[in-house]
C-alpha cells in the first residue's frame, strides 16, 4: 500500500488509487462496504470532478482489497460478497423477496419471475418483478415502483427506472443529474436524456429544473442483461 500526505496538509495519510485520487483508507473501506451492501460488485471513485460531476473511474477488486483497511474476517466477507454479487448480476440470480432463496431468470427478456418455493408454499403462482423485487401485480409492466410519490423536481416521481438497464433509482439530492451504478450511464432525472444531450439543449440551472420538457411517466422498465453485452455509453 502506497501512502502519502493529503493535499490539504492535514497530516492524514491517504492511499493513491488508479484514477489519480487519494483517499483515507478508512473512508475508502466505508465507501466500498456501502456499495457491497447495496449489491454492487464494481467499485467506482466518488471524488468530485467539477461541474457537479463525479470521477466515476472504476477500481479493480484487487486494488480495493489491497488498499482498504480490512481484518482477515472483513477481507473474507468482502470476497464473499463480491463473488455472490457477481453471480447474481452476471448469471441472472437474485434472492426471492418472499422466501430469500435464489431464483434464476431464464427468460432474459421478461421481468416477471416465478418462485417455485413461494408458489408451492402459498398454493398459488407467486411472481415478482426482477428489477424492483416487488410482487408482480400489473399485467402490463408488473412493476408498481414506477408510479410513486413526487420528488423535488416538478412533475417527477421520487423513483425512476434507469432508461438504459432498468434498476430503480431514487431521487435524493438536489442535482438533477444521476448515475446508474449498474450500467454507469449518466442521465437527467427530469428529461431522462443523457447528460451531454440535456446540456446541449440549453445550459440553464443544474439543480432541480430542466430546459427540456419533463419526460412522460414511465409505463415499462427497460430490460438489459449483462450476459454477453455492454450497455450503451
Amino acid at each position: 500500500m502506497i501512502m502519502e500526505l493529503g493535499d490539504c496538509d492535514d497530516g492524514v495519510l491517504r492511499v493513491n488509487m488508479s484514477c489519480g485520487h487519494a483517499f483515507d483508507p478508512n473512508a475508502l473501506t466505508e465507501w466500498c462496504r456501502r456499495l457491497l451492501d447495496k449489491g454492487h460488485v464494481r467499485f467506482y471513485c466518488p471524488a468530485d470532478a467539477g461541474d457537479y460531476m463525479k470521477c466515476g473511474r472504476e477500481w479493480t477488486c484487487v486494488e480495493v482489497l489491497r488498499n482498504a483497511l480490512l481484518t482477515e474476517d472483513e477481507r473474507a466477507m468482502f470476497e464473499e460478497k463480491i463473488a455472490l454479487g457477481t453471480a447474481k448480476q452476471y448469471y441472472e440470480f437474485k434472492e426471492c423477496p418472499g422466501c430469500k432463496t435464489f431464483v434464476e431468470r431464464k427468460d432474459l427478456e421478461n421481468l416477471k419471475v416465478r418462485c417455485e418455493i413461494c408458489s408451492a408454499k402459498n398454493k398459488e403462482t407467486w411472481e415478482f418483478c426482477w428489477q424492483c423485487l416487488r410482487p408482480w401485480k400489473d399485467a402490463g409492466s408488473g412493476c408498481s415502483a414506477i408510479d410513486l410519490q413526487g420528488s423535488e423536481i416538478k412533475n417527477c416521481p421520487s423513483f425512476l427506472a434507469c432508461p438504459t438497464c432498468g434498476p430503480m433509482i431514487e431521487y435524493k439530492v438536489l442535482c438533477k443529474y444521476v448515475i446508474c451504478l449498474k450500467c454507469r450511464v449518466k442521465f437527467c432525472f427530469a428529461c431522462r436524456e443523457l447528460v451531454k444531450v440535456c446540456k446541449a439543449a440549453k445550459e440553464g440551472p443544474i439543480i432541480n429544473t430542466c430546459s427540456k420538457p419533463v419526460a412522460p411517466r414511465q409505463t415499462r422498465i427497460p430490460v438489459w442483461s449483462q450476459r454477453g453485452q455492454q450497455p450503451p455509453i
